[in-house]
């Protein structure tokens, strides 16, 4: 029996996040098992959270959606890590995200700054 190798590596130190955005790619071919780890460490706006969809790869450049439909919500008001696996990936890994909050109650709102998130995401591979 072999001893199985892991890593971890840090895909996004200290990012703030406005909008839509992608992380850096990892070549993870090697791995069998895949899993996202996001802490946030600091959010501003109205109520921000994040929606996330893993994306893979064959080349690292050009991406598409692992699970269609499947989108997880990184929301600061549930804790400051969340995690979710990837599973059945290909030779690359990122992420694809919106950060959202929610709309102006009035027209005196209307002129907030857009709503950021400040986070480190790992990516956690285990062959």
């Amino acid at each position: 029996m072999t001893m199985r190798q892991s890593f971890t590596a840090v895909i996004e130190r200290n990012a703030t996040l406005t909008g839509e955005f992608t992380t850096e790619p990892y070549e993870a071919a090697w791995a069998r098992e895949a899993r996202w780890f996001v802490r946030v460490l600091d959010a501003s706006g109205r109520a921000p959270r994040m929606l996330v969809r893993t994306q893979i790869s064959p080349d690292g450049l050009h991406w598409c959606d692992l699970d269609r439909g499947t989108e997880q919500s990184v929301d600061p008001d549930d804790g400051p890590l969340h995690s979710w696996p990837a599973e059945g990936f290909g030779g690359w890994l990122r992420l694809r995200g919106t950060v959202v909050d929610e709309p102006a109650r009035d027209a005196a709102d209307s002129g907030d700054v857009p709503s950021s998130v400040k986070v480190l995401i790992y990516l956690a591979l285990k062959s």
